[in-house]
């Protein structure tokens, strides 16, 4: 089933979404021009395809579907969502993955601010977000548990990795970074380490998925060397306070 998103407000397009997938598991949306809550708390076994740019909180309170675009996202794509994949061949805008508590999501290109913002796991639930090229400021910020990959593939000369603020915050969790990087702009609070073997195939296992999903050469990507940024303690802010 094709839909024809065009300048249709947001309310209509979700409500055509919502009607298709009462009868069918897979909807694809063409000519979306920013219109929001596209896939919406979408439960498993449903796949929604956009073609175009997504507009704010894409796929928010994602409960196990899968939404595929091809194209741009704006701003908290995957806000909330509890489970399911989001893959994007394209960039994202501010606070992607904000407070994800389960699932993946897949970016071929770069993600602006705040990326992974909240991102918290429990028990069987881990949050992974694998981005393709760098990031803006406050990546991972407050970060509570999860994965982030952060691959810097096709940056030029003079680009940065990651932005000021790296993982501001961050007392739970990990990000794995590929290649060089300046600790300048990574918050007094995070570790620098190498990868144990665990780690290794962690991160392999979600390299492979990105280089599937973006047509990329696994083997180039993992020639690179990476390095897991942790937090040295679950309370980085506990000096700013003052106990009674």
């Amino acid at each position: 089933m094709i839909i024809e998103a065009g300048l249709t407000r947001y309310e209509k397009v979700n409500e055509y979404i919502k009607k298709c997938l009462e009868k069918r598991n897979k909807v694809t949306v063409k000519d979306v021009n920013g219109q929001r809550y596209i896939g919406c708390a979408l439960d498993a076994g449903k796949t929604i395809e956009v073609y175009g740019t997504a507009g704010n909180d894409l796929a928010c309170y994602l409960n196990g579907g899968k939404v595929i675009v091809h194209g741009n996202c704006q701003e908290a794509v995957g806000n909330t969502m509890n489970g399911g994949e989001i893959i994007v061949y394209g960039h994202s805008g501010d606070a992607l993955g904000y407070g994800m508590r389960d699932g993946q999501i897949y970016v071929r290109d770069n993600v602006a601010c705040r990326g992974g913002i909240h991102m918290k796991e429990f028990e069987n639930m881990k949050p992974v977000l694998v981005i393709g090229k760098n990031a803006g400021s406050f990546l991972g910020e407050y970060m509570a548990g999860g994965t982030i990959v952060l691959l810097g593939l096709g940056l030029k000369r003079g680009e940065k990795l990651f932005a000021s603020h790296c993982a501001s915050g961050m007392h739970g969790g990990k990000i794995f970074v590929r290649g060089n990087f300046s600790k300048d702009n990574l918050s007094n609070n995070i570790k620098v380490t190498n990868l144990d073997d665990d780690d290794q195939k962690e991160l392999e296992m979600y390299v492979k998925k990105y280089c599937k999903f973006f047509d990329a050469d696994f083997k180039e990507v993992m020639a690179k060397p990476f390095k897991k940024l942790v937090p040295a303690t679950s309370r980085p802010y506990a000096n700013l306070y003052t106990p009674n």
